[in-house]
């Protein structure tokens, strides 16, 4: 029986199923069709906006071996009509302040824009997002945020300390470069610049300097070039870097709130206490931007050890009430979750996984690790992009499909042209004290900043082992004072 126009690939049920099942980035495909939001253009927003400004970011389009962070980029204030005449580079037209950068030279970006706030006088825009067909009822605009970019627009690499993340692309192509939380040792982790919520890269894995940086060499990329309709799904504390790879691009993202975010903020808390005091103490060397432009201001210490105080009470609140949930769960719902060779929960009682097997197919491709082979070094972005057999139009889609489908899109997304590889005779197993890489070593004397410091101290690692002696310390606080009470 022919399937109706209005059919998806997945229900909003089973995207919510599929969801808490995946383990690694994943696009879906032909899911956004009749989604108004799909005409966001730059255009079709800039007439949205009128003279509205816009805040946009801008970096030199330029190769080093370090990250762009955004404490070293310039901004500038624009309506998006002169952002749009600047990047055509028609003559006599309207700029405004991007008169002050060739186009030629720099890239610009109207990052993190929270669409409540840009579209306040415009709440019925926020309907154009339809976050609830993806099993999140209710969810909009409201609770999502718009990027605007030109091509080298980027987001330098990081994790997202709460939640997951799902992306819609709407104008234009980005590439995603993401690294999974394992390999979090292997990205070199820094708190500087400070956000809240952001734990950055010391490395640029483009163009990655691996006599500072070894390690990276072993990372394992996930590359895929996302296309306009697609939705790219991104685990929580899984790396990214994203670039820009057309002209204009738009794309509209909302992060998913996960049970684990009360154990986050706890490490945030900390986090931001410990580096906003050993930053805001005089030093020498304390005369960097340490602070990331999204941030309000530092904080004062009795602030911040409030912020601490809050978040351990609300954690411990909140773990009291799972444990009480799962005391009156029905036991049959407590059989011990089971996984296969691909990292994939297995459910018993999943009708998605049961009905098809496998929940990938043409319409929900994984984005596999790169090959580091000699045959997918040389891959063109085109490679990398996942394409669909069909244009991301509203034409109607089966529900089911072999899992052998998966198969036949494997090929589209296994390499990543931009990423540099290094020889593995380089640096060998990026053991500095190796006595076979005595000569890929300089020995030199350095004297340890407070950035040095700080990234041993808040290191995501010792913070999640800080968090768990507090918690434990809060939790054993409370049974002895509930003890002295009786």
């Amino acid at each position: 029986m022919a399937a109706t126009a209005s059919v998806k690939p997945f229900s909003p049920e089973e995207t919510r199923r599929i969801l808490h099942h995946l383990q690694q980035p994943t696009v879906f495909l032909s899911m956004t069709c009749g989604w108004p939001v799909l005409h966001w253009s730059a255009e079709h927003l800039s007439g949205c906006l009128g003279d509205r400004l816009v805040r946009f970011r801008l970096g030199k389009k330029e190769e080093t071996n370090a990250p762009l962070f955004e404490t070293q980029c310039s901004y500038v204030e624009a309506k998006l009509a002169q952002f749009l005449s600047w990047t055509r580079g028609e003559a006599g037209t309207d700029v405004g302040p991007f008169c002050d950068y060739p186009y030629s030279k720099y890239w610009a970006y109207a990052d993190y824009k929270y669409i409540a706030m840009l579209f306040q006088d415009q709440p019925s825009m926020f309907e154009d997002v339809k976050w609830s067909e993806f099993g999140f009822e209710g969810r909009n605009g409201r609770e999502s945020t718009l990027w605007i970019g030109t091509k080298g627009a980027n987001t330098p690499c990081h994790l997202d300390s709460y939640g997951c993340n799902l992306v819609l692309q709407v104008q234009g192509r980005k590439r995603w470069h993401l690294f999974p939380p394992e390999d979090t040792s292997k990205l070199y982790p820094t708190r500087i610049p400070y956000e809240e919520s952001s734990v950055f890269s010391q490395v640029d894995v483009l163009h990655p300097d691996l006599r500072r940086f070894p390690a990276f060499q072993r990372a394992r990329a996930h590359t895929v070039t996302l296309q306009p309709g697609q939705v790219l799904y991104v685990p929580r504390h899984w790396w990214h870097y994203v670039e820009s790879v057309d002209p204009v691009t738009v794309s509209v993202n909302s992060w998913i709130e996960l049970e684990g975010d009360d154990v986050a903020r706890v490490s945030e808390a900390v986090t931001k206490a410990v580096v906003c005091a050993f930053k805001s103490a005089p030093s020498d060397d304390n005369t960097d931007e340490w602070l990331n432009p999204t941030e309000e201001g530092v904080a004062s210490h009795n602030e911040n050890m409030q912020y601490v105080n809050l978040a351990v009470r609300a954690c411990t609140q909140r773990q009291r009430s799972v444990c009480h949930s799962k005391l009156t769960q029905d036991p049959k719902d407590t059989r011990p979750v089971k996984r296969d060779s691909n990292r994939q929960v297995k459910s018993n009682n999943d009708p998605v996984k049961n009905s098809v097997g496998s929940p990938f197919g043409p319409y929900l491709i994984p984005v596999c690790q790169q090959e580091d082979s000699p045959g997918t070094r040389g891959v063109t972005p085109k490679d990398v992009e996942v394409q669909s057999s069909r244009k991301e139009d509203c034409t109607a889609v089966p529900r089911t499909e072999s899992a052998s489908a998966a198969r036949l899109h494997q090929g589209i997304h296994e390499s990543s042209p931009g990423l540099t590889h290094c020889t593995p005779c380089d640096y060998g197993d990026g053991n500095p004290e190796h006595p076979q890489l005595e000569d890929c070593w300089e020995s030199r004397q350095t004297t340890i900043t407070t950035n040095d410091l700080l990234d041993c101290l808040v290191h995501p690692d010792i913070m999640a082992r800080v968090t768990e002696l507090l918690l434990k310390r809060h939790r054993g606080s409370q049974r002895t004072s509930s003890s002295l009470q009786l």
